[in-house]
């Protein structure tokens, strides 16, 4: 039994487990995301063994199907949780008599042609977006074609979905792209960057090489590569120290890093940054340290904000599984004067409110979450229910795009910006990887 959330549980099965006439498995299990079990894994990506496919169930019913089905091995497979929780399912299995595994890094990461630049991260939040973005525009400034291949978000048809290839917003449509999608696609395509995702991530590698110049790893969660990087770079938050050795896998990404990004220095307190220093230092190999800023800036007349009661909407896995309590929007609303923030939860609905419940701890802003049509509508109807006088918007999207509510809205955008040196384009420079590619 695979333990995973849809994504590198399928990755892990796809790399090590599919063909093997020695293993059989019973089942994946799910959680984190909403929707996502009850499904099949399908057999035309599970092999001639599974004609049925492979059943996705519930990570609760771990202790019964175990028991049931006489479960000699359980996988576990997902990412952004901690140490604590991966123990606690290991000790149900144990429990019940299976082995207990981690698969090994150097066992799931794919072996690229083309040169590979990973961006990961210690904790969901900590600021991969903005980082690729930036390693994406130094490769594209020195003439190199860039492909960036995502880590999976494979919630709808999983057949229709095993090598997906996204370079128009209208690719977005075509796939029915969820807001979570859209959220790490649209501001690649926005910087006319090539993006890759689905499951199948051999067969992705490969369409993508034969496009790119350079393979450019937009990591999950804290998720471990599944390419073999030339360059490891992992993001690290100094506005939640401590962590980067508490999560799975972020500890694995950080003991593994070429460089760490200190990320957040201009709104981090010192001593977070301090203490971030500290473990990199002694936790790593010699890994390079480049500190990095996430300046943002509202689009559209920032005044408007001064004296308003606003709602903020910030990234749904940042505040999830990610544990932060503030993002752009809420920074924005406080520099720029807002009266108050106002309170989401009483006016919650359906999913939107079963999100507050499951996750107690997100406080008075609103998570973008949008796996599926029904989430969307109860994210607009939380939103109109609201008595804001304005909406900030923090996600990394214009979340107007895809959600139709009728109130005054600002967006809020961010970067990544160096402080001091070394800077990324230091660091690529020293690899060859900013060396100058003809243009034809």
């Amino acid at each position: 039994m695979i333990a995973g959330a849809a994504g590198r549980d399928f990755h892990n099965f796809n790399l090590v487990y599919r063909g093997r006439a020695d293993v059989e498995v019973v089942a994946f299990t799910a959680t984190q995301i909403p929707n996502i079990e009850g499904r099949t894994y399908p057999p035309e990506l599970a092999g001639d063994a599974y004609p049925d496919g492979i059943p996705v169930v519930p990570e609760d019913d771990l202790d019964e199907l175990l028991r049931e089905r006489q479960i000699d091995q359980v996988v576990f497979a997902y990412s952004d949780v901690t140490h604590e929780h991966v123990m606690h399912v290991g000790s149900r299995a144990l429990a019940a008599g299976a082995d207990f595994l981690l698969l090994s890094p150097r066992d799931t990461m794919l072996s690229p042609t083309k040169p590979c630049v990973a961006v990961c991260a210690v904790r969901t939040g900590a600021g991969k977006s903005q980082t690729t973005r930036r390693v994406a525009g130094l490769l594209r400034e020195a003439g190199k074609r860039v492909a960036v291949l995502r880590h999976p978000m494979p919630y709808g048809d999983l057949a229709k979905q095993a090598v997906q290839r996204f370079e128009r917003y209208e690719d977005l449509e075509a796939a029915d792209a969820t807001i979570e999608e859209r959220e790490e696609y649209e501001p690649h395509l926005a910087e006319g960057n090539l993006v890759f995702a689905g499951i199948d991530y051999a067969a992705i590698l490969e369409q993508a090489e034969r496009e790119a110049d350079v393979i450019l790893w937009d990591g999950g969660n804290n998720d471990t590569p599944f390419v073999r990087p030339d360059v490891h770079i992992v993001v690290v938050d100094p506005h939640r120290p401590g962590h980067e050795l508490r999560y799975h896998p972020g500890e694995t990404n950080l003991r593994m890093a070429d460089v760490c990004v200190v990320n957040k220095v201009d709104s981090a307190p010192q001593e977070g940054i301090d203490a971030v220093l500290d473990s990199i230092h002694e936790h790593t190999t010699n890994a390079v340290v480049v500190l990095a800023a996430s300046p943002f800036q509202v689009e559209g007349d920032a005044s408007q904000i001064r004296g308003k009661r606003v709602l903020a909407i910030e990234d749904g896995p940042t505040l999830t599984h990610g544990e932060m309590t503030y993002g752009a929007a809420v920074l924005a609303a406080k520099q720029h004067g807002a009266a108050e923030l106002v309170d989401p939860r009483p006016f919650a609905v359906g999913s939107i409110a079963k999100t507050f419940e499951d996750y107690p701890e997100v406080g008075t802003l609103l998570p973008a979450m949008g796996y599926g049509d029904e989430q969307v509508r109860d994210l607009r109807e939380t939103i109109e229910r609201t008595d804001a006088d304005l909406v900030l918007i923090g996600t990394p999207i214009d979340l107007r795009r895809v959600v139709d509510f009728d109130r005054p809205a600002l967006r809020v955008t961010y970067g990544l910006q160096e402080v001091g040196e070394p800077t990324l384009a230091d660091v690529l420079a020293e690899k060859g990887l900013l060396e100058q590619t003809a243009l034809v």
